[in-house]
């Protein structure tokens, strides 16, 4: 073509959690029954949406309003119960109009990143959740900005790390911060939050802040909502219900937004991403109808509370299991629905390999290692060899060696079966 026609940070793009589905569903064809611990979706792992929430939401396809627009910027009473919810905390303050729909979380990060001034860049936690590193590295057209998060300190942001490369890089015009954190399952205290928004607030930067697993966190780890420690610091919430009804499928997601009225660039930063949305119309209608029925329902809390204990019970279980090998390091997860498996120190090399009966897959699979990361490598023997598809650390942006599993599966004999095969083939491997 008489003109380059791809974007700057096109290749930049990598989301390695859908990208080994392709190299799963070439097995697949191959004869290798897949088990999927690969994304986070509830309904795929057999979790049930509760028989109150499915009443609600069929009342409410069954009126006509549901089937039209909405407003840009969200259901009116929607935002207003929303914002109502962020007020209670008794942190920042928040009116409706600090409330925006998009359609799904994806959709938000792409147009926060999207809308954002190629040479504003933000800085990210490693390992790093792909749709976040992706879109921002996307955005500027170079590697996406990162600070560590420490496996020995129960993977809490570094904050040295942060404010060295906050210090030294005036690019850096904002920090993301995931918590729940995805892929490590860390929840980060107030103290940890509260120094984090200070260095925002004296290096005159604004904070993003994915809280799409607020509500999924365990007993002896409190949920704290950036609206309680953010003060007078711009700043985004990320919010949803696709992990918390479960809905992933809704595609329904919204920020809040903190102190625009008192930054103007900020405010006008924030102004294009709505207008963005205008030519869109609307977010998705149906599901936004719901959230107040749903959420202000009095078996809600108890709705969150069950799902909790779930989650808290299968980290303990993974956990007994995982341990079986000291080839594996393990950091209990506090809340979401993921666990990060570290490899131990110095185990993993080019050479390793699991049995492989079938030559086609064998074949196969030993065309697909030919350089790759040593913890790559590992994880597409592991789908060879056992149909078990989980996502390397090295895809979530991290230089750290081994790979994410998530929680999600409801069947408990296929839970266990699951995880004592990845132990199993840990042994197998590391011994090979």
């Amino acid at each position: 073509m008489r003109r380059d026609i791809v974007h700057a940070g096109s290749g930049q793009l990598s989301y390695e959690i859908r990208e080994i589905v392709a190299v799963a569903e070439d097995l697949k064809q191959l004869g290798v029954q897949i088990t999927w611990e690969n994304i986070g979706d509830p309904i795929a792992k057999g979790e049930m949406v509760p028989l109150w929430i499915k009443d609600i939401i069929t009342k409410l396809v069954s009126d006509d309003k549901t089937y039209g627009y909405v407003s840009t910027r969200g259901v009116e009473e929607t935002q207003k119960f929303l914002a109502n919810h962020v007020n209670l905390r008794g942190g920042c303050q928040i009116t409706k109009n600090d409330i925006v729909f998009f359609n799904g979380l994806g959709d938000a990060v792409a147009k926060i990143f999207g809308f954002l001034k190629r040479e504003a860049r933000v800085i990210g936690p490693s390992p790093a959740y792909s749709t976040h590193s992706s879109a921002e590295a996307a955005h500027s057209g170079y590697s996406h900005l990162t600070y560590e998060l420490d496996p020995e300190n129960n993977w809490m942001p570094d904050l040295t790390d942060i404010e060295n490369k906050v210090k030294y890089n005036d690019a850096i015009s904002g920090i993301l911060i995931i918590n729940p954190d995805n892929p490590t399952g860390a929840v980060y205290p107030r103290e940890i939050l509260e120094k984090i928004v200070d260095i925002a607030r004296r290096y005159k930067l604004f904070v993003i802040c994915d809280e799409i697993y607020a509500h999924i966190v365990y007993d002896d780890a409190g949920t704290v909502h950036l609206s309680e420690v953010i003060g007078d610091v711009p700043g985004i919430a990320l919010r949803g219900i696709s992990k918390e009804f479960p809905w992933p499928g809704a595609r329904c997601g919204w920020i809040e937004v903190f102190n625009q009225d008192s930054y103007p660039m900020f405010k006008q930063y924030i102004k294009s991403i709505v207008n963005a949305k205008m030519l869109e119309v609307c977010s998705t209608s149906l599901p936004q109808y719901s959230i107040p029925l749903v959420m202000g329902n009095d078996k809600y809390l108890d709705h969150l509370s069950m799902r909790k204990k779930m989650f808290e019970s299968r980290v303990d279980e993974a956990y007994e299991i995982l341990t079986q090998t000291k080839a594996l390091k393990i950091i209990k997860p506090k809340g979401a629905f993921y666990m990060a498996v570290l490899f131990a120190e110095g185990v993993l090399n080019n050479t390793q390999t699991l049995e492989i009966g079938d030559r086609r897959i064998r074949e196969y699979i030993e065309e697909k290692v030919a350089d790759v990361e040593v913890d790559k490598r590992f994880v597409y023997y592991l789908l060879g060899a056992t149909g078990i598809c989980v996502v390397p650390l090295t895809g979530f942006c991290c230089s750290r060696k081994g790979f994410r599993i998530t929680l999600l599966e409801t069947n408990d004999e296929k839970r266990r079966w699951t995880w004592q095969t990845i132990v199993n083939a840990v042994n197998h491997y590391v011994q090979s």
